[in-house]
């Protein structure tokens, strides 16, 4: 079996929970120490599972509480040595281990693959966590999907992926130019139409659910996620994360 649960998940935050029942690793640490035990312990999650935390890239909304959390839990944090050091020196976690993109993490019984992906960061990775054959995937902070993110989204059969901004409501919002441009780019975020196309091309009939991730405060709702995706609801689980609260604890044996 492998479990699953959005601890946080917005761009004011990112924290994802993936274990096999005995043992488990967070997914980025982007809310403080406090908020991450406190939902965890309203999921009925056992901080004393988690064995590592893996850092996808350097950005605040990932990084913010790394070095209490893991402090506290006494786990190492996994990171590549560009995002380390890219990163702002006083949440730098004293328990390091690098790692190089593309490399795979062992992590008790669970099996993490690493990849790189398209994001403005110094070396922004995603995660897939294997579980006997059972996979779970973090996608999110994805520019514009690429060939690493198409293969490993063909093994998964969870996963949490980025539904970032509504387009209409990016361009007609209060950003300014320059940060409309940065989020709509290459190296930006996922909007909800191309992760509907990206699901819509490649997905596959092992895929179970899809919880749509990482949304913007200012420049999508969940309601309009869920709407854009609604089409595909006769192929998979469609479900919207929290930018506000933890999410369910999703299971698949």
């Amino acid at each position: 079996m492998i479990e699953m649960c959005a601890i946080a998940s917005g761009s004011n935050g990112n924290c994802y929970y993936v274990g096999n029942g005995d043992e488990a690793v967070l997914v980025d640490a982007g809310i403080s120490r406090r908020q991450v035990l406190e939902r965890m312990a309203q999921r009925n999650l056992n901080p004393a599972k988690v064995k590592a935390i893996l850092i996808s890239h350097e950005h605040a909304d990932h990084f913010r509480g790394v070095r209490v959390l893991s402090k506290n839990l006494n786990v190492p944090v996994y990171i590549t040595q560009k995002s380390y050091d890219k990163s702002w020196g006083p949440n730098r976690p004293d328990q390091v281990i690098l790692f190089q993109p593309g490399e795979d993490i062992k992590v008790g019984g669970l099996l993490i693959h690493s990849f790189l992906k398209n994001h403005d960061a110094a070396e922004p990775c995603s995660f897939r966590i294997e579980n006997n054959g059972l996979n779970v995937g973090v996608f999110t902070d994805i520019g514009a999907p690429c060939d690493n993110v198409t293969s490993q989204l063909a093994q998964c059969q969870a996963l949490f992926l980025e539904s970032n901004y509504d387009e209409d409501m990016l361009w007609a919002g209060s950003y300014p130019q320059h940060l409309k441009t940065r989020v709509a780019g290459d190296k930006g975020h996922l909007s909800n139409a191309q992760a509907f196309d990206l699901l819509k091309q490649h997905h596959h009939p092992d895929l179970k659910v899809v919880f749509l991730s990482h949304l913007s405060g200012e420049n999508n709702r969940p309601e309009v996620a869920a709407d854009a995706f609604k089409s595909l609801l006769t192929c998979f689980e469609i479900k919207v994360t929290n930018r506000y609260a933890v999410g369910e604890v999703y299971t698949i044996e």
